[in-house]
């Protein structure tokens, strides 16, 4: 999307990610995961295509996802950890749906909360659910 409001290929897929509503770039970047100047450099997935974090999306227009990974599968995680991501998650991917048509620049994307310097080196190759779940005390660091 990035400059130019056009999708690229889903890593996973090979599918086109030809709107801004189903892509996972700027999801996590609406989360503060991915910082503006990676937007354009970042790989890009459908949603859906990153289940360990599309799991956590809650809402009747999202049809649910089962993640088939032990160490990122919610079920398998503690409920108020669950509850804490799913919360987190459906807002931001709530927040991805408003944004064609807002007016709402670049800048103004990521929810309220997130402050952009709260990223550091840690999330460099890092799982993007696992690292926040670190990064919220969701899981211990031993655990990733």
């Amino acid at each position: 999307m990035a400059d130019c409001d056009q999708g690229y290929f889903c890593e996973v897929c090979r599918e086109y990610v030809d709107v801004v509503t189903e892509s996972d770039l700027y999801l996590r970047f609406v989360m503060g995961l991915v910082m503006p100047e990676d937007l354009m450099r970042a790989v890009e997935r459908h949603v859906r295509c990153r289940p360990s974090l599309a799991q956590y999306v809650v809402d009747p227009n999202f049809e649910p996802v089962l993640d088939p990974d032990p160490a990122t599968d919610k079920r398998r995680q503690p409920e108020g950890s669950v509850r804490a991501m799913e919360s987190l998650v459906t807002r931001a991917w709530r927040r991805l749906q408003e944004l064609p048509g807002s007016g709402l620049s670049i800048a103004e994307y990521p929810l309220p909360e997130v402050d952009p310097s709260w990223r550091d080196a840690s999330f460099e190759g890092a799982d993007p659910t696992l690292w926040l779940m670190k990064k919220l005390g969701i899981v211990k660091v031993h655990e990733i």
